[in-house]
């Protein structure tokens, strides 16, 4: 059974390099996975009365984007740190506990809410800089791509 993966991001890629990258990304990833990117609403909190109901009603939008028998990863600085090597060795352990579904989540500029922490079943970190969420979503994509590649012995750049 091949591996789904379903990226669930707050917001909207609005430049055309962003674009480009996550495309060029999804195409590599083609041999490996079944990928699917769902975007949700990123919420201004003037208009939804702060942060806190603004990343409740992200919350909702995220939940509700997460297939039931996803395995949910949520992208967070104080998160797991993994070598490109690490990420691969785990993702080929969740594959033989029959984790087909991988769900991995970026949220917003505020952060996310607890009901998506609990949702999560791990947290991923790419170390305790701060990265744009548009940046995050091109180094997770780039980060699946090497795992595959390293899971199945294939070149890749060290």
């Amino acid at each position: 059974m091949a591996t789904r993966i379903l990226i669930v991001a707050v917001g909207k890629l609005k430049e055309r390099f962003w674009e480009e990258a996550v495309a060029e990304y999804s195409k590599r990833l083609r041999p490996y996975a079944k990928l699917e990117i769902r975007e949700v609403a990123d919420r201004d909190p003037a208009k939804c009365g702060g942060e806190r109901a603004a990343m409740q009603r992200e919350a909702a939008d995220i939940l509700a984007a997460i297939p039931p028998q996803a395995h949910c990863i949520l992208l967070a600085i104080g998160g797991t740190q993994r070598s490109s090597q690490d990420l691969s060795q785990h993702l080929d352990a969740l594959a033989l506990q029959g984790a087909s579904d991988l769900c991995f989540v970026i949220g917003g500029s505020t952060g996310v809410d607890e009901q998506v922490m609990q949702r999560a079943q791990e947290t991923l970190s790419f170390g305790p800089i701060t990265l744009p969420h548009n940046l995050a979503r091109v180094v997770l994509l780039e980060q699946l791509y090497r795992a595959f590649r390293i899971s199945r012995g294939e070149p890749y750049h060290k």
